[in-house]
């Protein structure tokens, strides 16, 4: 890496409000070798983002000027970067979450270090592979290409344009929201359970807040679904996981 530092660090820009998260962020992620920029004030973390492009956002929900929901909302209208949302209320999770905010993930406060940073690894690996298909392993980039469209039923995802139909109809999801549909479309029939999905698809090597799971598939029921309290897609095995209908109808 310190051969390449130039060309291939990532670029984080954190926004809190609290110079003391700041100053412990701004340590820690340095350590890592990431390239930090800094913002106070949801506006100015709007300008900063729009300008600098940064590889992924860490983002305080409650800032002064504009709060870090919207300041979401307005970076995910431009950019397709990871944001990682932070909390002090787990009763804000479900909006971070639920809203049509497109935030990648969150983390409570007070958070460990170690957990945060392992986070920003994830969401940076999980986009790169994402944007960069010929990193993954050979077998998986052919299998990828080979099987560019996955329908099962009504359900049809093209994986090369990141596009999911439902009847026929383009429904829009986020980037998360599309991984998680095509892990299950992938195998279809098969229950997979919320910690599997977590670890697969968020890419977390340890088994973090289950809820993350339940929200994003409630949120893609939503769209897909006619009747989201009969859900005929996206199937709950009740105490065990989800599967998506082996002939959605």
């Amino acid at each position: 890496m310190e051969d390449n530092i130039e060309k291939d660090t990532k670029t984080i820009l954190i926004v809190d409000d609290e110079q003391p998260i700041i100053d412990v962020l701004l340590y820690n992620l340095k350590k890592e070798g990431y390239r930090i920029i800094e913002a106070k004030d949801g506006i100015t973390a709007v300008n900063m983002a729009l300008e600098e492009k940064p590889d992924l956002m860490l983002l305080d929900i409650m800032l002064p000027r504009l709060d870090g929901l919207s300041v979401c909302k307005r970076v995910k209208n431009s950019l397709n970067i990871p944001i990682i949302m932070l909390t002090a209320r787990d009763s804000e999770i479900d909006k971070i979450l639920g809203l049509e905010l497109g935030a990648d993930d969150y983390i409570t406060k007070p958070f460990s270090v170690r957990e945060l940073v392992a986070r920003v690894k994830a969401n940076l690996r999980k986009i790169e592979v994402v944007q960069n298909p010929q990193t993954l392993p050979e077998k998986q980039t052919t299998d990828v290409k080979k099987e560019n469209k996955i329908k099962v039923g009504d359900l049809e995802l093209d994986l090369d344009k990141f596009e999911v139909r439902v009847r026929g109809e383009i429904i829009e999801l986020t980037l998360r929201e599309f991984e998680v549909l095509k892990f299950l479309a992938m195998q279809p029939g098969q229950v997979v359970t919320r910690e599997v999905l977590l670890e697969k698809v968020w890419g977390y090597e340890y088994y973090g807040d289950i809820r993350t799971v339940d929200v994003t598939v409630r949120r893609i029921r939503e769209k897909i679904e006619k009747d989201t309290s009969a859900p005929k897609i996206l199937i709950t095995k009740r105490g065990v996981g989800y599967y998506v209908q082996d002939n959605a109808k």
